[in-house]
């Protein structure tokens, strides 16, 4: 049910007489009333709505707005700034409100998490058989992200995507100009070297004595915040390992301060936060219709928004891409979509090992947030990668670090509708990602980890992944640029788009890479015609 279309149910369901926890009917009418009459309900025409600010929107906004075209982008979080010694993100070692989102699961790894309501940073959506994370906020996932920043070869992404995309032109255009805008760097060995990286040099000399390929991993962050930290000129974020939840002192290229900046920079583009969009629906005319709730920190609506447009983006993230289409299309909010929305989802073959090793020395203190990587890459039907990530500093060495993986997995899962709920669910194969756990990713981190060292899969203990990827997938769903088969207007180009993998590498590269190219090409066919 829309927002509109929920707000007249409760207005016809309070003049009926309808009885609120026992008060008289007439009395609970006047109140639902009263409550309905306290949320303003506006409108507004527009001619492009992005909803999401993340890798995908982010991409839109800016290159469309190079274009001439005026863009609203909605973000259901709020803005993150940080600065030299800022305290804008919560440590990882002591989770406050602000890690997670008002709505989320209270299942976070597993474990039941009370915090009070805010449009903190995280969301568990939990499934059947798979629990998948995603950010909120100006930025979306790059927030969060630890930056792992990779391109696919060449044999690995012809594997895996349509040969249609192109991969020498992408390749000399795409990939590198999202590098540009992200300002792609690799740790200096001057940082390196310090006492504070020890986790990531012991990584490294187990890679190399196990006869596995070693590289620095390119990263979106100027490392001399980094290095500023070592000379005491900030508190620690970096060095000390504590940017798993976003990095305080700045420095840290996410798409916030690079593509969104930029957008907004045009005089093209707004940014509207805490805007919570609760559904779409194509109107009798063929344009689209977006019912959004305007949210405090807290998550109580303030106002309740209808926005038309000629144009409808969609970038919020696998997950809430999908949970939208796919509720849109069940509901006949928007008839005759594909009928493979919702599957081909996959969960990038995420694994999250503890690396405990009893005799080895990785530091009370881990510098990060990454520095070295194995590229497992010449087969790229079992291609994978594997990285090492520190751990928040503790009193004492607690002799473990971390590691993760990202694979290839023919392992898929689906959204569907749920009447009851009145929202698609999420359903996963219970071994899904098996031949990646035992073939691939897991033997090669039991070899780097050695013989005496022992690896706690958490992807075992609790099935979960933060890049999840596909719902509305690119052939099936949408064509290579994201338009919605047989639906003028609508596109979709953020992780949803993808076809339930990354080639082995964090999604970031790809996603923003295939936007770039997607909007090269809306800009060339679709504005002054579609947009």
């Amino acid at each position: 049910m829309s927002g509109i279309n929920r707000r007249s149910f409760f207005t016809a369901a309070a003049a009926a007489g309808f009885a609120v926890a026992g008060a008289p009917a007439a009395r609970a009418a006047t109140g639902i009333a009263a409550q309905v009459r306290r949320v303003p309900l506006t409108s507004e025409d527009r001619r492009v709505v992005v909803v999401g600010s993340g890798f995908g929107g982010g991409v839109a906004a800016l290159r469309l707005a190079e274009a001439g075209v005026p863009v609203l982008v909605l973000e259901r979080g709020i803005r993150w700034p940080t600065g030299p010694n800022a305290r804008t993100f919560p440590n990882p070692t002591a989770p406050d409100k602000r890690a997670l989102w008002y709505r989320s699961s209270p299942q976070l790894f597993g474990k039941p998490v009370a915090l009070e309501p805010f449009a903190g940073l995280v969301e568990a959506v939990v499934g059947e058989n798979m629990t998948a994370l995603c950010a909120a906020g100006v930025g979306g996932g790059s927030l969060v992200y630890q930056g792992m920043s990779l391109q696919p070869s060449e044999a690995v992404f012809n594997t895996f995507f349509p040969n249609e995309l192109d991969w020498q032109t992408m390749n000399r255009v795409h990939y590198p100009r999202v590098a540009k805008m992200l300002q792609l760097a690799t740790a200096p060995d001057a940082l390196v070297s310090s006492p504070s990286y020890r986790a990531p040099r012991v990584f490294a000399e187990h890679v190399t004595r196990a006869g596995l390929p070693l590289s620095k991993i390119p990263m979106p962050i100027d490392w001399n915040f980094a290095l500023a930290e070592l000379r005491g000129d900030m508190t620690p974020s970096y060095t000390d390992g504590s940017g798993a939840l976003g990095v305080n002192n700045g420095g840290k290229h996410s798409v916030d301060v690079t593509y969104i900046a930029a957008a907004e920079a045009t005089g093209k583009v707004t940014v509207e936060t805490l805007h919570e969009v609760t559904g779409i629906e194509r109107t009798g005319g063929g344009r689209w219709r977006v019912h959004v709730n305007r949210i405090d920190t807290a998550g109580t609506v303030l106002e309740n928004k209808v926005l038309t447009t000629d144009a409808l983006v969609m970038a919020a993230g696998s997950l809430n891409t999908t949970k939208l289409l796919v509720r849109s299309a069940a509901t006949g909010q928007i008839p005759d979509m594909p009928d493979a929305l919702g599957g081909g989802w996959g969960t990038n073959a995420d694994r999250i090992y503890v690396w405990t090793n009893p005799v080895e020395e990785f530091g009370a203190t881990q510098g990060g947030p990454v520095v070295y990587g194995s590229l497992n890459w010449d087969d790229p039907r079992s291609a994978h990668t594997v990285i090492q990530a520190s751990i928040p500093s503790m009193s004492v060495d607690a002799r473990s670090t971390m590691m993760v993986g990202f694979g290839v997995s023919e392992g898929r899962g689906r959204f569907a509708y749920d009447a009851g709920a009145d929202e698609a669910k999420l359903h996963w194969p219970k071994d899904g990602d098996a031949v990646i756990q035992n073939g691939s990713i897991g033997p090669t981190a039991h070899k780097i980890a050695g013989p005496a060292s022992f690896l706690t899969d958490t992807n075992v203990l609790f099935p979960s992944t933060w890049h999840a990827l596909g719902g509305a997938s690119m052939g099936a769903v949408c064509d290579l640029d994201g338009r919605v088969h047989g639906q003028r207007g609508l596109y979709v180009l953020d992780g949803a788009l993808m076809p339930g993998t990354a080639g082995a590498c964090n999604p970031s590269m790809t996603i923003a890479a295939i936007a770039e190219r997607a909007v090269d090409n809306l800009v060339a066919r679709d504005v002054g015609t579609v947009i």
